[in-house]
């Protein structure tokens, strides 16, 4: 798993000889009504913002991260609608690597949640499964590229291990919600922890606002 920024909003005005920043910006097209639209400070008025839910202006600036993950967890993130998404394609370009995961004990009351306690013995026969499956399936997959079959055809020998390559863009209203969403322990630990980095990234460029969140 590997997620990193790759753009942000850039905004192009200026307040006072001081060019904004994002967070700035989304103050800006707060204020259009405003007399004071031009005013430099920011603070408050995104927190007020957020405690009574004004989520509109935050969809004045987006973000886009690229995010490494497997198939597995691809679809997971796929689901959030209100982001546009570029994904690596395996009708294009041939499949180069493969994710290996740790395995977790299934919990017998919640079908979607698993508990960290399995024994080395199971974690290490899961290890080996996940490279002779892959071995397997790499060998046949390159068969069949082999043969002429087409690539659109010959992934469907890949296993869900599979590497993949995700851009995410999205205003930060819908980073607030990816990040509520998926950083609570419902989510599958894989996609937690993207969503966990994702959240670094998000306090990190937005700082007032994750402070308002309560994220910092």
């Amino acid at each position: 798993m590997n997620v990193r920024l790759i753009a942000i909003t850039n905004p192009l005005i200026e307040i006072q000889d001081e060019k904004l920043n994002p967070e700035g910006l989304i103050a800006y097209c707060a204020r259009v009504s405003s007399p004071h639209q031009e005013t430099p400070d920011y603070e408050n008025l995104l927190a007020y913002c957020i405690k009574n839910r004004h989520w509109s202006i935050f969809e004045m600036v987006d973000m886009t991260v690229e995010i490494v993950t497997s198939r597995a967890i691809s679809p997971q993130i796929l689901r959030h609608r209100s982001f546009v998404f570029q994904e690596f394609s395996q009708r294009y370009a041939k499949v180069q690597s493969f994710e290996t995961y740790t395995p977790r004990r299934q919990d017998v009351k919640n079908r979607q949640h698993s508990i960290n306690d399995l024994d080395p013995s199971t974690m290490s026969w899961f290890s080996d499964a996940q490279e002779e499956i892959r071995a397997l399936c790499v060998k046949k997959y390159n068969d069949a590229l082999e043969k002429g079959i087409a690539r659109e055809c010959a992934r469907m020998l890949l296993p869900l291990n599979t590497q993949t390559k995700l851009y995410m863009k999205g205003s930060v209203r819908s980073w607030i919600h990816y990040i509520e969403v998926r950083t609570d322990t419902s989510t599958q630990k894989e996609h937690r922890d993207i969503a966990e980095a994702v959240k670094d990234i998000f306090t990190d460029q937005f700082p007032v606002t994750a402070s308002a969140l309560g994220w910092t």
